[in-house]
């Protein structure tokens, strides 16, 4: 429909068409909602590995210990912990904070 034929159509025909839009584009939006939920499920469908698929992790063993508190360990990995950092600015190394190999082996 053009604007001029908008103009000149009556209220109860509007209101008529209204509806008709409204409704149309109700189920066209839940058309497409189906539509894009059935592609996430088959993409999570193709992420999802079994847990017997999926790759197995080594233990990690802590490598490193603060020398003022020996509970904190850290394996090396990961975000360097701050007592790490600390120690490094006070003129210790890394060298300095390693466990031993026989340490480590005992764990």
């Amino acid at each position: 429909m053009k604007h001029n034929q908008l103009e000149t159509t009556s209220i109860n025909q509007l209101w008529i068409l209204y509806g008709d839009i409204a409704s149309t584009l109700a189920k066209k939006i839940e058309d497409e909602i189906d539509r894009l939920q059935d592609r996430l499920d088959k993409l999570d469908r193709k992420l999802a590995l079994p847990a017997s698929q999926r790759r197995p992790y080594p233990k990690v063993f802590p490598k490193f210990q603060n020398p003022q508190r020996p509970s904190e360990t850290w394996s090396g990995r990961g975000k360097q912990p701050h007592w790490v950092s600390d120690l490094l600015q006070g003129g210790s190394s890394m060298d300095d904070i390693r466990i031993s190999q026989t340490l480590e082996a005992a764990s």
